[in-house]
């Protein structure tokens, strides 16, 4: 119920309070107190007080104070994974192993990059320094929350910079508590300060503040384009990390079997809530009707349940007004003619409560229908047939999107060459491991930018050149 600023928990200046909903249940279990246009010049103008000191510390500085993150981090990581289990409704495998603990990636990652960046250095008689951005925003949302935390705030630390954090007002809890790792880290005041609200009142308020330098937004591209429109008068750095309809391309090599089972499994992990999810599967004409049928066994492989049974694979969508979305998608696609072939509308039916969306796959579909161009953020799959591999790469690009882009082969040369075609910020071989040290952002629609590791670090860095330096 309070928020944190210059290093202590304050009361909020309004009296708005929100209910935080657990999405297995439909249930409140916690309130949040919602700011207003004072507790954000509160918090910015902590930030912009602590600026001046805070950027003139060492890099050696800043990664010890990253590594005591880090420990404390690790202090609270089985309450972060609690708190995103019950907020998300993630499946517990999923909250500690993953949800939880590609917050703790990111923060070792950060720490790797220290070890490595350079800040200053020399190009003939020019000094080139790299210098924290200012005071910046950051705008997080509720499907990954402690991933889009952890991407922002290490890179910031690690800068120079200080911060206002303004995470999703649906997924508050787990912020609350990195908020109390950054305190226990020993976090100077006015370094680190989180504020909870709306969009529309506490983010438009960060976006256009005139002493904020620069909003890093995660989220829909409809919301960023508004961040955007909002930072403009300020001419203030906008980094973004928006919307996403990865392709996953099948190549005529695949071990089909095991190439769509991985993919229809990405596809609805986190109950299909993940901007880079592979949601189209683009699969060769001749294979298509064996890829349905794969496609379908894998889908309904799946333990739909609440997160904190052991059985469960997947868990509820975060919200009503999210699982009304799909819905309503799921049924233009019916409507629109692609085939059904597994799941559909309605929750399952062993389940009388909660947000939960049977895992639904489409086949047969077209590039022109709305479930092949639209963003469904829910566990649904469409696989489209294509003619030959120019065909394939054209349908993949043919997206306002540019998030992510999947290519599966028996042939390494093969996927390389058609990963190279691809117009989207990542492109994954053959369902990889995941790695914090790659670039991750989007082209056209998907935003702008780059987060993760050295990128991530730039992000939030400002170059001067000093001329006749040496």
């Amino acid at each position: 119920m309070k928020f944190y600023i210059d290093g202590q928990w304050v009361e909020p200046s309004g009296v708005q309070r929100l209910s935080v909903i657990n999405p297995a249940t439909e249930q409140s279990f916690a309130q949040i107190a919602m700011g207003e246009q004072r507790d954000v010049d509160a918090a910015v103008g902590a930030a912009r007080r602590a600026f001046a000191g805070f950027a003139q510390t060492t890099a050696a500085e800043r990664r010890a104070l990253l590594e005591q993150v880090l420990e404390a981090f690790m202090a609270r990581y089985d309450d972060i994974a609690e708190a995103i289990m019950q907020e998300v409704g993630a499946p517990k495998a999923l909250a500690y192993d993953w949800q939880a603990g590609i917050g703790k990636r990111h923060l070792e990652q950060m720490l790797r990059t220290l070890d490595s960046f350079e800040f200053r250095k020399t190009r003939g008689t020019t000094l080139i320094n790299q210098e924290p951005v200012g005071v910046v925003a950051l705008i997080t949302p509720w499907n990954w929350p402690i991933n889009q935390i952890a991407c922002k705030v290490a890179p910031a630390l690690a800068a120079g910079c200080t911060m206002v954090l303004k995470p999703s007002e649906i997924a508050p809890l787990n912020a609350i508590i990195f908020a109390e790792v950054m305190h226990s880290a020993g976090v100077p005041a006015g370094v680190f300060n989180l504020l909870n609200g709306d969009g529309p009142t506490v983010g438009a308020a960060l976006a256009r503040h005139p002493d904020v330098d620069m909003v890093s937004f995660t989220g829909s591209t409809r919301a960023g384009v508004e961040v955007a429109r909002l930072a403009a008068p300020t001419v203030k750095r906008v980094h973004q990390e928006l919307g996403g309809k990865s392709a996953n391309i099948l190549l005529d090599d695949v071990d089909l079997h095991a190439a769509v089972t991985a993919g229809v499994n990405g596809c609805l992990g986190n109950s299909g809530q993940s901007c880079n999810a592979p949601t189209r599967m683009l699969v060769p004409a001749a294979l298509h009707d064996q890829a349905v049928a794969i496609a379908r066994q894998a889908a309904q492989a799946h333990q739909i349940g609440a997160p904190d049974d052991p059985r469960t694979t997947l868990g509820p969508v975060i919200s009503e007004r999210q699982y009304q979305a799909i819905q309503r998608l799921i049924a233009i696609g019916i409507e629109e003619g692609a085939q059904l072939v597994c799941g559909g509308l309605g929750r399952p039916a062993h389940l009388d409560s909660g947000y939960y969306v049977q895992p639904t796959v489409f086949a047969g579909v077209e590039a022109q229908m709305t479930i092949s161009r639209e963003e469904i953020f829910g566990p649904v799959l469409v696989i489209q047939p294509y003619t030959d591999e120019q065909h394939a790469v054209q349908m993949a690009n043919d997206s306002v999107f540019g998030l992510a882009a999947y290519v599966q082969s028996a042939s390494l040369e093969r996927a390389r060459a058609v990963a190279l075609q691809m117009r989207a910020g990542s492109v994954y071989i053959n369902y990889p491991s995941w790695d914090a040290a790659a670039p991750f952002g989007g082209y056209k629609q998907s935003g702008n930018g780059r987060e993760y590791a050295e990128w991530g670090l730039e992000a939030f860095l400002e170059v001067k050149g000093v001329v006749g330096w040496g």
